[in-house]
């Protein structure tokens, strides 16, 4: 089984257990990255994605490729610029190629604190009533400058 999935611009043919060079990928090593741009597995074709298809795997290493040296040369004015480049990639290992999707679970964030209320209690009816504190700050304002004027020497 192979699939073609998209990422960093470029198509990639993988299949189970390749190890693949893509762009970089800002996920640590030893943790799986989720392929969910599948263009094509086996013989069904997306347009232009196959809904829920995904392709897992799991980066291996985080580096860069050799340097790429540059020459920049203009005939006849003895000008000579070399200066090189360093692309950084990612080595992913593909661990399955699912064309059902993968079930993930959503973590649940933590619930707001509500408010305490406080009761006061009269002889008359009994009152609930919520207290909150309020600041203000003072403004401090400066004295507008006024423009100095200028001399005219004569």
């Amino acid at each position: 089984m192979f699939a073609i999935i998209k990422t960093g611009g470029k198509q990639i043919k993988v299949s189970s257990g390749d190890e693949i060079y893509i762009e970089k990928v800002s996920v640590e090593e030893g943790k799986e990255v989720i392929f969910n741009e599948v263009l094509m597995i086996d013989s069904n074709v997306g347009n232009p994605f196959i809904k829920g298809a995904v392709v897992i795997g799991t980066v291996i290493k985080q580096s860069k490729e050799k340097k790429l040296c540059v020459v920049r040369y203009h005939p006849k004015k003895n000008v000579n610029k070399v200066y090189g480049h360093r692309q950084p990639f990612t080595k992913v290992k593909i661990e399955t190629i699912s064309a059902s999707g993968v079930k993930t679970t959503k973590v649940s964030e933590p619930k707001e604190i509500s408010t305490t209320t406080k009761t006061i209690t009269n002889a008359n009816a009994a009152k609930t009533t919520t207290v909150a504190k309020t600041t203000t700050v003072a403004k401090t304002t400066t004295a507008a400058k006024k423009p100095v004027a200028k001399k005219i020497e004569e």
